[in-house]
């Protein structure tokens, strides 16, 4: 499960292969570090709960850069370790961070209600961070619009059980325009970079 994590899923690794060939006919510019996905997926848009229990939507966070992530709070390593990556990228922006807000969306909304994952996403940065969560359906829908893959492993003898899901970072500009596609392989450092051309874009 923890290796299915760490690594892009069919579908993601289609999409980072399609942009790669089709960055080579663009207009010449300064190369991002991260994949561009500028044009290839979906706005930001959802209908959510937020972590404070009421509604919330997609167009709450125009006018920031925003940072989403599909976890869940019982993740045992990837999650935790995703989030730390981001704190250490928030902290070299400096400054720029006020303008950077991060979306934790659950994909276990059994268990992350709305008070798991306000402690959840506030033991990181209460800041910056939100967590948002649904019904299922409306999890499924969302990560389907954007090509996000889970699936809730068999339960052990507790009834616990672990989900395995791709672990990208999905970052849209504060028009809500999705800009850029981070992975554990990019750096805090590299990702700052291309986070700081995002937000002076529309600053």
């Amino acid at each position: 499960m923890r290796r299915l994590q760490r690594t892009a899923l069919p579908g993601m690794l289609a999409l980072s292969m399609t942009l790669g060939l089709l960055a080579g006919c663009s207009h010449k510019e300064e190369p991002w570090h991260l994949t561009n996905v500028t044009g290839h997926l979906p706005d930001l848009d959802f209908s959510l709960v937020s972590d404070n229990g009421k509604p919330i939507t997609g167009e709450a966070f125009k006018g920031d850069t925003a940072l989403v992530y599909f976890g869940y709070t019982h993740c045992p390593d990837v999650c935790p370790e995703t989030m730390a990556r981001l704190m250490q990228v928030l902290a070299k922006l400096g400054p720029d961070a006020h303008n950077v807000r991060i979306l934790f969306i659950t994909v276990d909304p059994a268990r992350d209600t709305p008070a798991a994952l306000h402690d959840y996403v506030g033991a990181f940065d209460a800041e910056h961070a939100v967590g948002l969560t649904g019904s299922d359906r409306q999890i499924e829908t969302l990560a389907r619009k954007y090509r996000v893959a889970y699936q809730m492993e068999k339960r052990d003898p507790n009834g616990n059980y672990e989900v395995t899901h791709s672990s990208a970072v999905y970052v849209f500009d504060a028009q809500g325009h999705a800009r850029l596609l981070g992975t554990d392989r990019d750096s805090p450092e590299v990702f700052a970079a291309d986070l700081r051309r995002i937000i002076d874009d529309h600053s």
